[in-house]
């Protein structure tokens, strides 16, 4: 099984986790939340976008009288980088089904001069409460076993600078998606992966929103190398997710003006699809 070829000797459990430890904040005061962003989860020389939505998203439900995120919206302004960061929450309306906050992190410059880096909007809810009843048309990646897919360890660095986020996931990348690695990109803007987290964490609704961002650009196999920052990023959470490895499916359809779009989808060992999301990145051409 999957789950059996990766898992750690002593998995961490939900709450108790790398991942756990640095998405907790500190309440200041109320809507007022302090933390200090790790540098164990930055990729090239920022702090990974899907890290920071979690960030928020664990703030909002801390806000919140729903604590699971429905959909969460993040407009990324500035680069963050690790250390000391403000996160504000506002409440914008409560319901019996749905409740709707909005977030802010802020870090400072050089100058000491308040610089906000992320806004988010979100609606939150019960995912236990909903109905048990799906109609889709939307299948599961075909994704070849794990033992037959690659992770970083199988090879170089894939990006120069930091790659520390790699060491706390676990991340095999399905072989036909691997072109680019080689040199060889295919050109068709597709990414696919087993997904986890390295110390044997199982996914919850809010390690959804790490593991939109947390494979490598789908930019990679059109032919480009370097940073592909977030401009926005919108995640749609369907479903709790069952334990184990996730898999997640990216695909760029059009790259136009030096911005591209990237939609996932995030299915679980039960063949759920558990999230999705729709990003704007920008791309370094040339």
């Amino acid at each position: 099984m999957p789950e059996a070829a990766t898992a750690p000797a002593v998995r961490a459990t939900i709450g108790d986790s790398e991942f756990d430890r640095d998405t907790a904040l500190t309440r200041r005061a109320p809507g007022v939340y302090d933390i200090d962003l790790s540098a164990g989860w930055t990729i090239i020389s920022a702090v990974n976008g899907g890290y920071l939505l979690a960030v928020l998203g664990r703030a909002l439900a801390d806000t919140l009288p729903h604590s699971d995120p429905f959909t969460v919206s993040a407009h990324y302004l500035t680069a963050s980088q690790p250390g000391p960061a403000v996160v504000r929450t506002e409440v914008v309306r409560t319901g019996r089904t749905l409740s709707t906050g909005q977030a802010s992190l802020f870090q400072y410059d050089d100058e000491g001069r308040e610089v906000e880096r992320i806004r988010v909007l979100a609606s939150y809810g019960d995912l236990d409460a909903l109905p048990d009843d799906v109609r889709t048309a939307a299948r599961p990646p075909a994704i070849p076993p794990i033992e037959h897919c690659f992770g970083p360890e199988d090879g170089p660095a894939p990006v120069d600078g930091s790659s520390a986020i790699t060491e706390r996931l676990m991340l095999k990348l399905d072989p036909s998606t691997l072109g680019w690695a080689l040199g060889q990109p295919s050109g068709k803007g597709e990414m696919r992966a087993w997904f986890g987290l390295k110390d044997g964490r199982d996914p919850d609704p809010l390690s959804l929103l790490l593991a939109v961002d947390a494979l490598p650009p789908t930019a990679f196999e059109l032919g480009l190398k370097g940073w592909v920052p977030t401009v926005e990023l919108t995640v749609h959470v369907r479903c709790r997710p069952a334990p184990g490895p996730l898999r997640v499916a990216i695909t760029t359809r059009n790259l136009a003006g030096g911005f591209l779009e990237e939609d996932a989808e995030v299915w679980d060992g039960a063949d759920r699809l558990v999230a999705q999301s729709r990003q704007l990145a920008r791309v370094r051409l040339g």
